[in-house]
């Protein structure tokens, strides 16, 4: 029978080609191979907080700044501690005026021990001579004794006026220190990644100004499930993809950084083809960030199949 006398036949040629390219496609969408592991790409990121309470009189950070770590990047107004730290330095000036007049007391007062003590001598040759008498010098030795006890008291005196120029001393330091936390120090490297504070408002201790985190390098945390762990180990090499567009993928080369050692439920972020009902593992994977990792982007991971 010849196709032209049966157009059914004709139809199923022509639609041939078309079904032929579906089953290539299935096929290949079939074939398509799986990642190891999801998840999304994190930093550590630190919040810079205020040391000190007063008004903020310049604070030179934006979102997406670059600083080193120790870069002086604000200021807070320290007025009211300089204050404070004069105050102190008056009394504590005042307070050490005392030594002087009680180092004096006991000069005279040693002095005249001195002097009682001559007394003494010449009594007791005296007595030998009998030309003194036994009372004369119980009466010098009573006068030492009683001058003893003064030079003991003031003494004491003088050792309690020096504590309190301590007590002085380590108040003015705290003040000092109190002042230096006023400057805004940025503690770690990195890039700012928001601003909670502006230059004119009121700030106070532990109150958040901005926050940062070193994004040169980034951890991508994945979950792997049980039977996937004993293939994954600290310091392995692994294949690490990020979208490059909607179709393909860009390979980076990343680093396990750090295994949880408790399972826990599948988090509801992370995609994968198991139940969520199954117990995975965290696992973190160090990868240097060439600009293009953000925090919070999707990411996979290929784990390297070794020989142990």
């Amino acid at each position: 029978m010849s196709n032209k006398s049966n157009p059914n036949r004709r139809i199923a040629l022509q639609s041939t080609p078309w079904l032929m390219a579906l089953v290539l496609f299935a096929e290949c969408s079939g074939n398509h191979q799986k990642s190891d592991a999801y998840g999304n790409f994190e930093a550590i990121e630190v919040t810079i907080s205020a040391e000190a309470s007063g008004k903020i009189l310049r604070l030179d950070v934006q979102a997406g700044q670059v600083f080193e770590a120790g870069a002086v990047v604000g200021q807070i107004d320290p007025t009211d501690l300089a204050f404070r730290s004069a105050q102190l330095l008056a009394q504590r000036e005042a307070g050490a005026s005392k030594i002087a007049n009680i180092q004096a007391q006991i000069d005279v007062q040693v002095q005249q021990q001195q002097n009682l003590l001559a007394d003494k001598a010449r009594t007791q040759k005296l007595l030998q001579d009998g030309a003194a008498t036994t009372k004369q010098l119980d009466d010098v030795n009573a006068g030492l004794n009683l001058l003893e006890k003064q030079i003991l008291a003031t003494k004491t005196q003088n050792n309690s006026v020096r504590k309190e120029l301590a007590v002085y001393d380590r108040q003015v330091e705290q003040i000092e220190d109190n002042i230096r936390k006023c400057r805004v120090v940025n503690p770690v490297a990195g890039t700012v990644l928001n601003k909670y504070a502006e230059a004119g408002e009121i700030t106070g201790y532990g109150k958040a100004l901005y926050n940062i985190a070193n994004l040169s390098e980034m951890d991508l945390r994945v979950y792997v499930s049980g039977d996937q762990l004993p293939e994954v180990r600290l310091g392995d090499k692994v294949e690490v993809l990020i979208d490059r567009d909607k179709k393909t993928n860009r390979s980076l080369e990343g680093r396990v950084s750090w295994i949880s050692s408790n399972a826990e439920f599948t988090p509801k972020t992370i995609q994968t083809k198991e139940e969520r009902i199954n117990l995975v593992y965290a696992v973190r994977i160090k990868v240097k960030n060439d600009g293009s990792l953000k925090i919070g982007m999707p990411g996979e991971v290929n784990f390297v199949k070794t020989s142990r």
